[in-house]
Parts: structure tokens; sequence; C-alpha cells
């Protein structure tokens, strides 16, 4: 469903290192909204519903909540270092259309809520 890069799971691992709780984890996943449509989130989270499936890939524990699934199959996310910072990239096959700055996507079944853009 989801690929990180080695690279990627690195990252996520040190962020999860500082963090107190040890039942954090990756949570991915879309909302309507942005300048396409749908926008990503991603960030640590320590509270599952039923509505979370959850994969683990690299030892790392990723939960997405079951709405965002058909939006997010094939997901890459790496991780790419530029002088001296670096941040997350997002690569998805279903995307037919994303806006200048890569957060926000659309695809060909669904468009979501497009917001206005400020770039």
């Amino acid at each position: 469903m989801i690929t990180i890069s080695e690279f990627a799971v690195e990252k996520i691992k040190e962020m999860l290192a500082n963090e107190e709780n040890p039942n954090m984890f990756l949570r991915v996943g879309v909302h309507p909204g942005g300048c396409s449509g749908f926008s990503y989130g991603m960030g640590l989270d320590d509270e599952e519903t039923d509505q979370d499936v959850f994969v683990e890939t690299g030892g790392l524990k990723v939960v997405v909540d079951k709405e965002s699934i058909p939006h997010l199959a094939g997901l890459e996310i790496d991780y790419k270092e530029s002088g001296m910072s670096g941040g997350f990239t997002i690569s998805n096959p279903n995307a037919t259309a994303t806006c200048g700055c890569g957060a926000s996507f659309r695809t060909a079944l669904a468009e979501g809520k497009a917001e206005k853009c400020d770039d």
C-alpha cells in the first residue's frame, strides 16, 4: 500500500526516538482541501480507531484511516536532504493533478475540495 524509503524510515525512527511516548507511530492520510482538492497529512500519533488500518514497513508502524486508503495506494515517501535542510517527499501514482508546491492533489476518481492557493 505505502512504500517508505530506508532513509525516510531512519528519519522517522529518529523523530519517534525523541518522543517520550513509546506508543507513537506514523499516521499518513488525506483530507479535503489544498489547491488541488486533497491535502496530505503525515505526523506522529499514538491513538488508533476502528477506522484505521496499519502496516509495518522497515520495522515502522504506519497507520492510515480507511477513507484515505484509495487515495494513497502505491504512495512512496522519501526523505531528501538539500544543503542545510531536508524534508519528506511524496510520490503518489493516483494523483492526476498537483499544486505547485506538491502538497495537494486530485485523482481521476475524486476531486476533493479545492481551496484558493497561495503560490
